[in-house]
């Protein structure tokens, strides 16, 4: 038997590991699903407050160098929001089904999110499909034999978005604009989408027409509002996406990471080894809240964002040497992405583009 933190027993697991989540989930304490209302609101109104505040720096501030430094922070804050509206579109930060769902939209907007286009693709297929070819994805591999059969545009865009530095164009294209705001939808989910891609365009509407009509009262010129405009709306979602990019490809990608065929598949393989536990330096989580730590928000995406390292904690006192558990480091991420281009499902191997063309001349 061991004990975890919150003081209650498991069985630490021997022998061929199993199947389904369940002796997973039941190893976490009860502890771990508490959400007090207030503490999600807490975690929402800083996180708005400080995007507000941002949001007036940069109408004020218009120098190149101290935009910058504001745009950094900015796609900080706006990652922050993003992470709690995520927390609230799994049900997790609140017992209130409609109170996850308020905050959800508001949180999801500053970042230009799609609610119920989310919950489709992130809740309904990430999710229950997590690293399973064909079915999830988010940073889903190209194997030797399809890449080799992409045109040279497509070859080209395939190498920048998975670069370290392409991180976020491959989020904004992949991800938000071809799975939430231009995709085809199943036909049960295509209203609610529609009118959720409505309310994001709205928004990115409103935001432009007011800062520009903030700087028509203010004089400014053509340029000056063009200016406004990229910096309080444009600016912060494409920092936004290059840090969230990075996050995503480091939950599923690197060469300890498996994808599995269909048939080899399974939900333990899946959520206990198809993603990690990176732990942060000290600050990272007050912006991140905690994302990093993903194995048990893959376990279950009930735990609320606060509990997850205790979560962690009781999965790996359960099933000792299952997690991979590792710091979050930079270098890691960049020779993460040398590494892992793309990908043979029959060997379950990570392949540079050189050792995908000596793959297919082998073959």
């Amino acid at each position: 038997m061991s004990l975890t933190p919150a003081g209650s027993t498991v069985t630490v697991v021997a022998g061929a590991p199993p199947t389904t989540l369940k002796p997973v989930i039941d190893a976490l304490p009860d502890s771990v699903y508490d959400n007090p209302t207030w503490r999600g609101m807490a975690y929402f109104a800083r996180d708005a407050v400080m995007y507000v505040g941002l949001l007036v720096a940069l109408v004020l501030v218009s120098n190149v160098f101290a935009v910058l430094a504001l745009e950094v922070v900015m796609g900080l804050v706006v990652s922050a929001l993003f992470v709690v509206g995520h927390d609230a579109a799994h049900g997790a930060l609140f017992s209130s089904k409609r109170m996850n769902s308020t905050v959800a939209h508001l949180a999801f907007l500053p970042s230009f999110h799609v609610y119920e286009g989310w919950i489709l693709g992130h809740n309904r297929v990430h999710h229950p499909y997590t690293v399973r070819q064909g079915y999830d994805f988010v940073w889903h591999p190209t194997t030797p034999e399809q890449f080799a059969e992409l045109g040279w545009w497509r070859q080209t865009l395939h190498r920048a978005e998975w670069s370290w530095a392409g991180a976020g164009a491959y989020y904004i294209h992949q991800v938000w604009w071809k799975k939430m705001m231009v995709g085809p939808n199943p036909a049960r989910w295509v209203k609610a989408i529609r009118r959720d891609r409505w309310i994001v365009t709205a928004f990115i509407a409103g935001m432009l027409a007011l800062f520009t009509m903030i700087g028509v009262a203010a004089g400014d010129s053509i340029a000056g509002i063009v200016w406004l405009d990229a910096r309080t709306v444009v600016l912060p979602f494409l920092g936004f996406a290059s840090f969230i990019g990075t996050m995503v490809h480091v939950h599923h990608i690197a060469p300890d990471i498996r994808w599995w065929k269909k048939a080899e598949w399974n939900k333990f393989k899946a959520q206990m080894e198809g993603t990690t536990v990176l732990r942060a330096p000290k600050g990272f989580n007050f912006f991140f809240h905690w994302i990093m730590v993903h194995v048990p928000h893959h376990v279950d995406m009930r735990v609320p964002m606060y509990h997850l390292e205790e979560a962690a904690s009781a999965i790996e006192a359960a099933f000792p040497g299952t997690v991979i558990d590792k710091p979050l480091r930079f270098r890691d991420f960049v020779a993460n992405s040398r590494a892992c281009k793309l990908y043979d499902f029959d060997e379950g191997l990570w392949l540079t583009y050189a050792e995908g063309r000596r793959h297919l001349a082998g073959a």
